[in-house]
């Protein structure tokens, strides 16, 4: 074997042991412990699960995949893996970068092909909303046709606060983006967030530790539009809770406590499972 090849091999495993060894030593309570601990007080795992690991190319991602391989070498009940790449139509250079990191990262992922950015590349307003749909929805269809009854997405801490303050800002409502969802068209699977509990900065911290380069965003509407004319409430609402968190470090555990310590008595109205509304005045 040509001692080039044999230099790109321990190359790629020793950023793979680097990797690991960072989030069982470094990072433990940072990143595992969190990820454990929503997987357990969120029930997010069963025994004999067979979870599709959606891989997007991203940092959470990826991080969500290495976390995954880690809990299955100390998993106390039988589960299966499955590490799902979408391909939405990236360009060359993008795909060929998601393959280089899950090699690095020694990943065995599955990589399968839609047209979803040639289908919403030409719609005027932002497609960004149709594009995530769709995009659920390739996903829900190729994890059951290969046997799992449950997809992972690598949604983080930030990802949830920021979703609470946008709806009460821009959508005049309060919800939460939450930890499992149960699919309402495709029976018996289940989306789970095991992210949930893990900050944006700690998994940053990760990928610049082992100096790792992850897809920032590949979507084909940013690549044609200057980033300066992409309208982003996310980007806004991020930047407030940042300037509010230089005040006050507790703001951020604030905003997530507010969705689960809700009191149905103090709330002027509410809306049941069913999506009827009830107001506090219903029982005079």
């Amino acid at each position: 074997m040509p001692d080039e090849i044999i230099a790109a091999a321990q190359s790629v495993q020793a950023v793979s042991v680097r990797a690991e060894n960072s989030i069982r030593g470094k990072f433990k309570k940072l990143l595992f412990n969190p990820f454990v601990k929503a997987v357990n007080d969120y029930r997010l795992l069963e025994e004999g699960d067979k979870v599709a690991v959606c891989i997007s190319g991203g940092k959470d991602s990826f991080l969500m995949a290495k976390l995954f391989q880690e809990l299955k070498r100390h998993n106390k009940y039988p589960f299966e893996l499955v590490f799902l790449v979408m391909d939405p139509g990236y360009n060359p250079a993008n795909r060929a970068l998601i393959e280089s990191n899950a090699r690095a990262l020694d990943i065995p992922v599955r990589i399968f092909q839609t047209d979803i950015f040639q289908n919403v590349v030409n719609i005027e307003k932002s497609p960004c909303y149709i594009c995530a749909r769709m995009r659920r929805g390739h996903l829900y269809a190729k994890a059951k046709e290969l046997g799992c009854n449950k997809i992972a997405l690598g949604h983080h801490f930030d990802d949830v606060i920021e979703t609470i303050l946008m709806g009460m800002l821009y959508g005049g409502q309060m919800q939460t983006m939450m930890p499992r969802i149960d699919s309402a068209h495709f029976e018996g699977m289940r989306l789970i967030r095991p992210m949930y509990l893990v900050r944006e900065k700690d998994i940053k911290a990760w990928r610049d530790y082992n100096k790792l380069n992850f897809l920032q965003c590949a979507c084909r509407f940013t690549e044609r539009v200057s980033a300066d004319n992409v309208s982003s409430k996310r980007a806004e609402v991020k930047e407030l809770i940042k300037t509010l968190s230089e005040r006050d470090d507790g703001i951020a555990q604030n905003i997530f406590k507010s969705a689960e310590n809700v009191s149905l008595s103090t709330v002027v109205a509410y809306k049941d499972k069913e999506g009827v509304k009830h107001y506090f005045y219903d029982d005079d």
